[in-house]
């Protein structure tokens, strides 16, 4: 019997920013797809649930510190992977930064902050990986964590929107360039999740309600909702698919 169109046996992945939320619930999806993983995250200890979890669907799971702005250390973690696992396959790229602000009051620090972290990291890892797909003789998947953001404009947030457009538009020319080399770039844009970094916002009640009223599915999305797209751009089934970004959100933009 052939594979399944959608498993990812034999398949190594790399998940930046994979030690809680999205990050982690998107390297579980990958191991219950049947790949095996590569989890980083600025504290290695806090890959600690991650790895637990992975290992638990009988998948290998390495860790590795590593800050997504720290350019100089992308290509030891990249070949440090290559190393104990062999290959790589598929590199998320789900790190990211967000702090809102009156856009009057955003300093450099803070700019370089979020676009460093959401969109030059995402270039950089984006390009040692293709590196190494490349020395491996082609054939791979890159998906990018876009956001809403990536298409509609978001008051007190003008540094994280203009780091996602960006990352979206990043993932159309880099699709666009590697698709020779069989390498497919697409981005997945979340809706509204509950995660640590946006538990913020979900302190307030009125501000739920008026989301939730925006949502035409009328719930706030689920760590469980992440992963079966990120699967699919991944898996065969989307062999054909590449500088696409599919939102994860409920309906939100399909009603706007």
């Amino acid at each position: 019997m052939s594979r399944p169109i959608f498993s990812l046996e034999g398949k190594v992945a790399i998940v930046t920013g994979a030690s809680r939320g999205l990050g982690q619930a998107i390297a579980v999806a990958l191991a219950e797809a049947g790949a095996d993983l590569f989890v980083t995250a600025r504290d290695v200890s806090s890959l600690d649930e991650t790895r637990a979890r992975v290992m638990a669907r009988e998948r290998k799971c390495h860790v590795a510190a590593q800050d997504v702005r720290d350019l100089s250390s992308i290509a030891a973690t990249v070949a440090s992977c290559r190393e104990k696992l062999g290959r790589i396959d598929i590199l998320v790229n789900n790190a990211g930064f967000e702090h809102v602000s009156p856009s009057v009051d955003v300093n450099e620090s803070l700019w370089d902050a979020i676009v460093d972290t959401n969109l030059k990291g995402a270039f950089f890892w984006s390009q040692a990986v293709a590196r190494a797909i490349s020395e491996q003789g082609g054939g791979g998947s890159i998906v990018n964590l876009c956001s809403l953001t990536s298409f509609v404009g978001i008051p007190t947030a003008v540094p994280y929107t203009s780091s996602k457009s960006g990352l979206l538009g990043m993932t159309r020319a880099l699709a666009a360039e590697w698709a020779a080399s069989g390498i497919r770039v697409n981005a997945i844009a979340p809706g509204y999740f509950r995660t640590a970094m946006t538990e913020d916002f979900y302190q307030d009640a009125a501000w739920q309600d008026r989301m939730i009223s925006k949502i035409p599915q009328r719930r706030f999305g689920k760590d469980e909702d992440i992963g079966g797209a990120v699967v699919f751009l991944c898996s065969e089934a989307s062999a054909y698919v590449t500088g696409h970004c599919i939102p994860v959100d409920g309906g939100f933009l399909a009603s706007i």
